[in-house]
Order: structure tokens, then C-alpha cells, then sequence
């Protein structure tokens, strides 16, 4: 398992809040009830932010959660040695992420939508690919990341599921009749408007 494969996110961080060091950041997890009893945190910038001038290892920084709050939405988080608003920018944009072992016990039938990742796709029984990504903040649903002929962007949604069987690595939908075709090329009426618009 690599390693970005053994932590998941739990928040990211959109923003300064206050003058002391705390961050505001957008909820990425079902449970947000465990802040209470987690205390350490890693913050994940990608690549690396270019603000950042603590030491990290491959983008990633422990941190010691000293305090937390819900706010209009989002929780606010106060870390141990992040004292000011400069300090708190060095955050801005960063993945609050846990080790996936200490994600939260689900019930029998319940399981992780960033579990999808590698499971196939049907749509009415026809193969249209693999899951390489389940984006989340672009609507209501999180969007699945499929592989297929050309990548197709499907929002993971309960009025298209038919089946998820997390033991065969499938996920069985019924898409509405043109969605895969979104991203079809224009045929040449459009591609006329188009060049008399421009």
C-alpha cells in the first residue's frame, strides 16, 4: 500500500480564522463528533505549499489538535505550535487527514465512498470502466473519477445505484441516457455556431 494510500482526509482547510493560529476548514467526513477525541492530526499540502516553511516530510506535517469548534458549517481547529495568523497560512489549502487505520467502525452494510477507488462500473450492464477518483465540493453527490474509452466524470448518486458489492470491486448503476455522451465532440452545426460567435 502506498503511502498516500494509508491516510484519508477528514477536512481541508479553506481559510484563517481568528488571530491566534486557528484554521476554518471544510468537513470531509461523516463523523465529525471524533475531532473530540483526536488529537493527532497530519496536514497534507500535495505537492508542497509554497508558504510553508516548517519541515515536512513528502508534504505531509504532524500536528497536535489543542482545540476545536463547529462554525457556520465548518469546524475550526486549533493546532499546538500555530500561534499566529502567518502561521495559519502556512495551512491554507492543506488536507487535514488521519491514517486510515483510525477511521471510524462502520455497520455491516456501510462502507467508505474513497473505498470505490479501483471498483468497476456498469451502467445497465454494460462495462464503462474503472473508479481511479471520487472527487468531493462539486454538488450534492461526490463525483466518481472513471476510467473507461475517455475518462467520464458520474455523480455518485442514489437514484443511479443498482448494486455495490465492496467484495467483487463493483458498482452497478443505471445512468440517465445521455450522461456518458456529456462530453461528446460537437458535430459540425455546433462546431458552425461556435466559429460565428466567435
Amino acid at each position: 500500500m502506498s503511502d498516500e494510500t494509508e491516510f484519508v482526509a477528514i477536512a481541508r482547510v479553506a481559510k484563517t480564522q481568528g488571530r491566534h493560529g486557528e484554521v476554518a476548514a471544510a468537513l470531509l467526513t461523516d463523523f465529525p463528533e471524533l475531532f473530540a477525541t483526536r488529537k493527532k492530526l497530519f496536514a497534507f499540502t500535495g505537492s508542497g505549499n509554497a508558504k510553508q516553511s516548517v519541515a515536512v516530510n513528502s508534504g505531509r506535517r504532524e500536528l497536535e489538535l489543542e482545540e476545536h469548534w463547529f462554525h457556520k458549517g465548518m469546524v475550526v481547529l486549533k493546532f499546538a505550535g500555530v500561534d499566529s495568523i502567518n502561521d495559519a497560512e502556512t495551512l491554507v489549502g492543506s488536507e487535514i487527514q488521519i491514517p486510515r487505520s483510525e477511521r471510524a467502525e462502520l455497520g455491516k452494510d456501510e462502507f467508505y465512498v474513497s473505498d470505490l477507488v479501483g471498483c468497476t462500473v456498469t451502467d445497465s450492464g454494460r462495462e464503462i470502466g474503472r473508479i481511479k477518483d471520487v472527487q468531493f465540493g462539486s454538488g450534492e453527490a461526490p463525483l466518481l473519477v472513471i476510467e473507461g474509452k475517455k475518462e467520464y466524470l458520474v455523480p455518485f448518486a442514489g437514484a443511479y445505484i443498482e448494486k455495490i458489492s465492496m467484495d467483487q470491486k463493483r458498482v452497478e448503476m443505471k445512468l440517465p441516457e445521455g450522461m456518458l455522451e456529456l462530453d461528446a465532440p460537437l458535430n459540425q452545426e455546433e462546431k458552425q455556431r461556435q466559429h460565428e460567435k466567435s
